[in-house]
């Protein structure tokens, strides 16, 4: 448990300054940090009990660590409330992707603080955002708060870096009562927008679909000796790459991007094609970011054929990362993938299909939201926003599909230009500030939906 408590306040409750609470967050995140969780293989018990000890001693009476192995277990703890009323998730996870120290300026497992920054792998994606809700939860159960109405649940996962299976879909596969919520807060959103002289926030309302699928050339094998005795397969997938390295698909835009694009003041008016040729114009960055989130994307990513360098293939295979906008499935990617490669010279083959999910906007805890920053970074917007990526959030939608759940970790002094590139990439570091900032924010809103 954290040595630096602050004294009691009132009636023997410790009380907590701005400062006392950034303070808690960095160095809870610290110690975090310098616990390896790279996944695989993960090892996520030692961040979970560190995490567990700072909830019991704030007075979490309930707090649970189950898995589907003794070293990464999964974290819940739960404060109820007196009457009946929402249940609301802060949820995290607390692996990470590797790191290799050599091309880092700090230790990536230091939890060095400098120049006013925290750097570790982790300081972004996600330990971070982990380390400012249990900071939250903590700060106001030592206060002596509680729910005056429905319940407040910190659930920090495993294994999200590798898809989850042994995190957030094992949890609500095993034990679906655990988890059940009907809000949720977790990563996808946050990191300020400027633009056009003005502040934006994004919370993430919606994740795209997974629709990967695998082109086949054929042709006819031979020695590579005499190159024109087979019909090379590789060679036939050259235009096939080409294309997509010469355009996307057209656009197919949802509620989300939509209400990004008009809240940032640019109508889409059914032609979103000239809205984000008009974003282009005003910041192009900001256009390159935005644009996956408007309709099917197509990465190629992986090329196989011969298995001998001596053997001209008689089949080439082509794997491509194809991302889908919530609420279009299979036969928009179809439409979208032989728009950009027409129908004749392969045989193509889906071997993921994850459809997208989505939350509305017009609810009570975007209204929270939006009134935090309302009031914490007066004149400043919210937008809603599309991860081109997934989190675990599509699991809680999927498992509890009344569930609203929005990506949402504030940053005032870091914009998303800076976060952005840093995401597991070497010098991953936070301002110490905004993690002070998204824990008065999460404790505030914890305040504001359940009293």
């Amino acid at each position: 448990m954290l040595s630096d408590r602050p004294g009691s306040g009132v009636n023997g409750r410790r009380t907590r300054t701005v400062l006392d609470v950034e303070r808690l967050a960095t160095a809870l995140l610290q110690q975090l940090i310098r616990c390896n969780t790279v996944n695989p293989p993960g090892n996520e018990r030692p961040a979970q009990e560190i995490l567990a000890a700072e909830l019991k001693g704030a007075g979490f009476e309930e707090i649970t660590m189950v898995g589907s192995s003794e070293e990464r277990p999964n974290l819940v703890a739960r404060l109820r409330g007196k009457q009946d009323g929402p249940t609301l998730c802060l949820l995290s996870h607390v692996d990470t992707v590797l790191a290799s120290p050599a091309d880092w300026q700090h230790d990536p497992w230091s939890g060095d603080v400098s120049d006013g920054m925290l750097w570790g792998r982790g300081a972004l994606d996600m330990k971070s955002q982990t380390a400012a809700e249990v900071a939250a939860a903590v700060s106001l159960a030592d206060s002596g708060w509680r729910p005056a109405r429905g319940e407040l649940l910190i659930v920090s996962v495993a294994d999200e870096e590798t898809g989850g299976g042994l995190g957030a879909q094992w949890i609500c596969e095993h034990h679906p009562e655990l988890v059940r919520c009907d809000e949720l807060l977790n990563e996808g959103g946050g990191p300020v927008i400027p633009f056009g002289g003005e502040r934006y926030y994004g919370v993430c309302v919606a994740e795209k679909g997974v629709f990967r699928f695998t082109v086949t050339t054929d042709g006819v094998a031979g020695h590579a000796s005499i190159p024109k005795i087979g019909d090379n397969a590789l060679l036939k997938l050259a235009p096939l790459i080409q294309k997509m390295a010469d355009r996307q698909p057209g656009l197919d835009i949802t509620d989300g991007p939509r209400g990004m694009l008009e809240g940032l003041g640019i109508p889409v008016d059914g032609n979103p094609e000239g809205a984000l040729e008009a974003l282009r114009a005003k910041d192009p960055i900001l256009a390159m970011l935005v644009e996956p989130m408007l309709g099917v994307t197509l990465a190629p990513t992986k090329v196989s054929a011969s298995h001998k360098i001596n053997v001209i293939p008689a089949r080439a295979e082509l794997r491509v990362d194809c991302r889908v906008p919530p609420g279009l499935g299979r036969d928009v990617a179809l439409a979208r993938i032989t728009e950009v490669l027409g129908t004749d010279g392969y045989r193509l083959d889906f071997t993921e299909e994850v459809p997208g999910n989505a939350s509305p906007v017009d609810t009570e805890l975007f209204a929270a939201i939006e009134s935090w920053i309302g009031r914490e970074d007066p004149g400043a917007k919210v937008v809603p926003t599309i991860l081109p990526g997934f989190t675990d959030s599509r699991t809680f939608r999927s498992t509890f599909p009344d569930c609203v759940a929005y990506g949402f970790f504030p940053h005032r002094h870091q914009t998303l230009y800076e976060t952005a590139p840093l995401i597991h990439s070497a010098d991953e570091r936070i301002d110490v500030r905004d993690l002070g900032y998204a824990t008065r924010c999460y404790a505030d809103i914890i305040k504001e939906r359940l009293g």
